[in-house]
């Protein structure tokens, strides 16, 4: 009698792990390289930066970094963060406290926006305005209108905007995408996304500039037009914690779940509803977003679960089911594990028939099944591994390369729209209690 590979519940648990997998079924590896356009060196695209701070300076230092690029101009609110522009771009760099003075001129092709949340919706529809393609850092937006905004002004305006959650540009959500779009897992039935932090840093507990007070920073224009509170050097370096301000771990983390979730599955769209059970556990510091925070999104029929925490450390695991077989991408891999999704063996149930009608039943089911059986063997796992979906100049040079050959953009306005809305349908939940319907 011919021996078929079967997959038990723990042992599909375990290989859902990835590396687990080769002691259950056969696994084979390949390597994914990343594809990066090629640019005019001779013509490079001139680009200022609005917004210098953490992730700033580094989508600076990943921006100049790549061929046919050259930046022109930074501004920023912290008079030391134009120093930290020029030591990265060049000391010709123009620096400026106004934003609106890179708009204004006129050789800068496009800009760079990684400004508080709460700015995003006014520099970028200002840029637009300008005339100026937009690279804006992740979430799009503060509020589901401002992002209505935003795509209404890029539409009208012709210029396009670049949401930054870099996992479209990646290898590794390429290729799941891939893998998901020929029907490799069969029908999407569901989404699970997760991701924990447990430090301070995680937590946005980050320390202040040492040097900064009123003189250097313009703190009244930071506050925009919220009610004016004192000087607060936290409040600036820790803007993340409040709602007024940020969007806690929905804008900082599920957006780059959702983000790839929306890109590998094909569903660019705002959420039917969204449910969120969470709370201030762990950082009891004064901040208004929660730190622990559970959300159900549904997409139609597709319920994606996403899973939040800063007092827990786990890996970010993005994995979409299906009736076919599971996709699931961590940092640097995406492992395909095909399932049959029939009984290979008779039924367990026949464990409560008598011994003469248990025989009969293995008799008929293996001579029903053997032959298809053998037809659609299990297949083997594998696993895609490449560079972490965290690189960013894949993702800047996609929007440099746009820029210069007018070409779409791989995550444009209103897939941003749409993955910062289902966020923002999360913090809704959380602070109203309820379930939140798409309006």
């Amino acid at each position: 009698m011919a021996q078929f590979p079967s997959l038990s519940r723990r042992a599909f648990l375990h290989a859902g792990a990835g590396a687990a997998a080769a002691g259950l079924l056969g696994i084979s590896e390949v390597h994914l390289d990343a594809q990066t356009p090629d640019m005019d060196l001779s013509n490079p695209v001139r680009f200022g930066i609005i917004g210098v701070g953490t992730q700033g300076s580094a989508l600076l230092t990943n921006s100049v970094a790549l061929p046919g690029v050259k930046c022109l101009a930074a501004s920023d609110l912290y008079d030391g963060r134009h120093t930290l522009a020029r030591e990265i771009a060049g000391q010709d760099v123009k620096t400026s406290r106004r934003y609106q003075d890179v708009l204004q001129d006129k050789s800068i092709e496009c800009v760079i926006v990684a400004v508080p949340d709460f700015w995003h919706k006014q520099v970028v529809v200002d840029a637009l305005k300008a005339g100026k393609d937009v690279y804006c850092e992740k979430p799009m937006s503060h509020t589901i209108a401002e992002g209505e905004e935003m795509v209404s002004t890029s539409q009208h305006t012709g210029k396009f905007v670049q949401v930054g959650s870099q996992r479209v540009s990646s290898p590794i959500f390429i290729k799941a995408q891939e893998l998901i779009s020929n029907g490799s897992i069969g029908d999407v039935l569901q989404a699970e996304l997760q991701l924990g932090r447990n430090s301070p840093d995680g937590a946005w507990e980050y320390p202040p500039p040492p040097d900064l007070s009123p003189e250097n920073l313009d703190w009244v224009t930071w506050q925009k037009d919220l009610p004016k509170k004192p000087f607060d050097p936290k409040t600036f370096a820790r803007w993340r914690c409040w709602h007024e301000y940020g969007t806690g771990m929905a804008g900082d983390l599920m957006v780059h779940l959702v983000s790839g979730m929306q890109f590998v599955t094909g569903i660019n769209a705002i959420p039917d509803s969204a449910y969120t059970a969470g709370g201030i556990e762990r950082w009891k510091d004064g901040r208004n977003m929660p730190d622990v925070q559970s959300t159900v999104l549904k997409y139609g029929k597709v319920p994606v679960s996403v899973r939040l925490t800063l007092g827990t450390e786990t890996p970010e695991i993005t994995r979409v089911l299906g009736s076919k077989g599971v996709v699931e991408i961590t940092n640097n891999s995406v492992t395909y594990l095909p399932q049959l999704g029939i009984n290979t063996g008779p039924s367990y149930y026949s464990q409560s028939y008598s011994a003469a009608l248990r025989h009969q039943y293995d008799q008929d089911w293996h001579a029903q099944n053997d032959p298809i059986l053998a037809q659609h063997p299990l297949a083997d796992a594998t696993v895609y591994r490449g560079q972490s979906w965290d690189n960013l100049k894949p993702h800047l040079a996609n929007f440099f390369s746009a820029v210069r050959t007018r070409k779409p953009v791989v995550e444009d306005v209103v897939f941003g729209h749409h993955a910062a809305a289902a966020c923002h349908m999360a913090n809704a939940s959380y602070f109203e209690d309820k379930l939140i319907k798409r309006a």
